[in-house]
């Protein structure tokens, strides 16, 4: 979000982007559109494995080659159905016709290399389980039919009168492949109603994020309400989460304006809210000419929680005082990322050795008077990923706002820098001009 307090007029915008890896989503799992060609892939390999074995091994039996080679036709026949599939939503549709034919090409082969003394029947348990993990119980019946399909096909090709034993062979296996076909749909099932709670639960965690990122954004300043003549400010928020641990803010004192950059050590919900708390509690000493109250107050707020949420956080904070005429008091709690820009594009560090707000106890304001011109420039760590996050970043950094003369050439450099290219953390920059 951007805000400017020498255009009152311009519009704050506020970008909410939130990425979806997991890819298309189905009831009953997760896949991707690739997955009937891996499935089939797996499958006619079996089938063509099975037929080339049989024909050269001497303890594999072939008791009818042109069935068997019929077979592995079928097969790949679905192969290429299942890879037009994956390039066709229409073909999509009827994933389901891949599986189907895979029972006729291991009925097939079945028959080829044995037919009851086959030892390629198990193959079956493979477009059973496929059709069965879909949701709804007619993906029972159908695994069901398929096998027994797969094992009458040989009385279809050659009928004989099925001896007991067959017929009590036929009873079993359809029996355990369909116990087979009911647990893995069952099992699907499952799966799907959890998927179905954890999305609901995505949902619900994704609207209280965009909330907690409006509430964020409503507590930027986006006017220069109140403001001193005598005093410019801009400033931009670019989050690397939908809700992050940096803020800047400004508010009008009696005698001038108060400026702030805060940033929570950490990302995400828990350091905005630190951060908006941080805020609150500097706000609340708007009649207090020393900056370092403001500071030792915040710390002091935060200190008084036992909760997980403010355990161990720190908050690098720059808060400055600016009067109206020019005379600038600021701390600076473990922050060291602030600069002073001279009218004449010169540029000095405004920074102390005092410790981030969580860590220290103590902090003192220093005085610095500003020349017609000049622009105070605080930035988040952030910011220096933007300029190679090495140790030379800050001196690049330095040189980057040394050739820009006003403080908007700034803030809207840094935002183009940061909307260029993905960065891991927040990008925050307040930018404060003295122009009496």
């Amino acid at each position: 979000m951007t805000s400017t307090a020498d255009r009152p007029s311009s519009t704050p915008t506020w970008t909410i982007s939130v990425r979806d890896d997991t890819g298309p989503i189905v009831l009953g799992g997760l896949r991707t559109s690739w997955a009937p060609l891996a499935k089939q892939t797996i499958i006619a390999a079996l089938i063509v494995g099975a037929a080339v074995g049989s024909t050269f091994s001497p303890w594999l039996e072939v008791t009818d080659a042109p069935l068997m080679w019929s077979g592995v036709a079928i097969a790949l026949l679905g192969l290429v159905f299942a890879a037009v599939a994956v390039r066709s939503s229409a073909a999509m549709r009827v994933e389901l016709l891949v599986p189907a034919i895979d029972f006729f090409a291991v009925g097939f082969l079945r028959f080829g290399t044995g037919d009851a003394a086959s030892v390629f029947t198990a193959i079956v348990v493979l477009p059973v389980v496929w059709v069965a993990a879909n949701p709804g119980r007619r993906h029972v019946v159908w695994p069901v039919l398929g096998t027994t399909g797969t094992l009458l096909l040989s009385y279809a090709i050659s009928p004989t009168e099925p001896r007991p034993s067959e017929l009590v062979r036929l009873f079993i296996v359809v029996f355990v492949f369909g116990a087979t076909a009911a647990v893995t749909n069952e099992l699907a099932r499952q799966a799907g109603l959890q998927l179905a709670a954890v999305q609901r639960r995505r949902r619900v965690a994704e609207g209280e994020i965009d909330r907690a990122a409006l509430v964020q954004q409503s507590l930027l300043p986006t006017t220069a309400a109140g403001l001193p003549g005598e005093l410019r400010a801009v400033g931009v928020c670019i989050p690397a989460r939908t809700v992050g641990g940096d803020f800047y803010d400004w508010f009008p004192t009696p005698d001038g304006a108060a400026f702030t950059l805060g940033d929570v050590m950490g990302k995400g919900v828990g350091a905005g809210m630190i951060a908006a708390a941080v805020r609150s509690l500097i706000r609340s000493t708007v009649d207090e000419s020393d900056p370092a109250v403001a500071v030792r107050r915040a710390a002091t707020g935060l200190a008084t929680g036992t909760s997980d949420l403010t355990s161990g956080q720190f908050t690098t904070c720059f808060h400055v005082r600016v009067d109206r005429d020019g005379h600038a008091r600021w701390v600076d709690a473990g922050h060291g990322l602030t600069v002073l820009r001279s009218v004449d594009g010169t540029v000095r560090p405004l920074r102390s050795a005092h410790l981030p707000i969580g860590v220290g106890t103590s902090w003192t304001a220093e005085d610095t008077v500003l020349e017609p011109g000049d622009v105070i420039v605080a930035v988040s760590d952030g910011v220096l990923d933007l300029f190679g996050g090495d140790l030379d970043s800050l001196d690049r950094f330095e040189a980057w706002v040394a050739e820009r003369d006003h403080p908007q050439k700034v803030v809207d450099g840094i935002a183009e820098l940061a909307h260029a290219d993905e960065h891991p953390d927040d990008v925050t920059v307040l930018c404060v001009g003295y122009v009496p």
